[in-house]
């Protein structure tokens, strides 16, 4: 497994590459001037010259990416064009805030999912499976931009039980954080308990009709200890798969969500800086974005291994 995930972590170099080529380009065709939002609409021709001179925007656009990708070879994401702080250190002062939000977003959609899905396997045809398949049918139809909003007027609004928008200090207001993401977690959550719901239910039920689960009923097992221990892992597969899918998404920062809701993550930095027109910052971001999702997805292909021992990632040994 080892010499997999180093296999692995080498193919990512020329996607990263490749990528990295399509979104530079793809920034620059932005409409909009960074040195005419830095310098104001008074401007003179002479000012946005000199200012495009001085951040390196005068120049061709594959040298100024030949720059920049050698700055990012050394470390170095360069300098917000708007507030003159590293984006580096602008970037590591958000991941947290994504990593929090996405973490409890993917425990409630885990949570809510599981005895949803597993339910609706165990009694197909039942008032459950069809108040599931109904669940995952609104939810999925939902955005959640919308629900979010809803959500707000509600209990922030009217109810005035959680706060509207912020994220409080954990270590100084730890009550205060816990109800400050209940509401963008929520929202997220239930986004991702409408897609596992629906893929652990189907991925159980053909599991359900193997031969080797009704070998285990036949031999007298419980049907607890057959679901736990025979059916559920092999019906994780997929299941692992979509919710390393929904993680990468979480972990690549929920733009519109955290947005809405005021949360200081990586997709409402990365809204900004296209507001902004901050072409380092927006390039920082989405490496940051694609590096996160591709590191999940070998996470994810490396839990195979852990969920069914009978798939091996080296060749040399099947």
């Amino acid at each position: 497994m080892g010499r997999y995930a180093l296999q692995r972590l080498w193919q990512m170099v020329p996607v990263l590459f490749i990528i990295s080529i399509a979104v530079f380009s793809i920034i620059h065709f932005i409409p909009g001037n960074p040195a005419q939002i830095i310098a104001g609409p008074n401007a003179t021709p002479e000012q946005l010259a000199a200012l495009e001179a001085r951040l390196g925007l005068d120049r061709p656009v594959w040298i100024q990416y030949l720059v920049w990708l050698q700055n990012v070879f050394t470390g170095d994401l360069g300098v917000s064009y708007i507030n003159k702080y590293p984006v580096r250190d602008m970037i590591s002062q958000r991941i947290p805030a994504t990593i929090e939000l996405a973490i409890a977003s993917i425990l409630i959609g885990v949570l809510i999912a599981f005895p949803l899905g597993i339910g609706a396997a165990l009694r197909p045809g039942s008032f459950l499976d069809l108040a599931v398949t109904t669940f995952s049918a609104l939810t999925f139809a939902l955005p959640s931009f919308f629900l979010l909003v809803l959500l707000i007027l509600l209990f922030s609004q009217e109810w005035r039980l959680l706060p509207p928008s912020g994220r409080p200090d954990l270590f100084e207001q730890p009550g205060l954080y816990l109800k400050s993401i209940i509401l963008p977690a929520f929202t997220l959550g239930i986004g991702v308990a409408t897609n596992l719901a629906r893929y652990l239910r189907s991925s159980l039920l053909e599991v359900l009709d193997q031969d080797y689960v009704r070998t285990a009923r036949a031999k007298g097992l419980r049907g607890r200890l057959v679901l736990l221990r025979h059916a559920l892992p092999n019906a994780l597969i997929p299941v692992v798969t979509i919710l390393g899918l929904q993680l990468g998404d979480l972990l690549s920062g929920a733009i519109i969500i955290e947005s809405i809701y005021a949360w200081p993550g990586v997709g409402r930095l990365t809204i900004q800086a296209i507001e902004w027109r901050d072409y380092a910052l927006l390039q920082a971001n989405v490496l940051f974005i694609v590096v996160a999702f591709l590191l999940v997805n070998l996470l994810t292909d490396l839990a195979y291994g852990w969920l069914d021992p009978r798939i091996r990632f080296d060749k040399s040994r099947t």
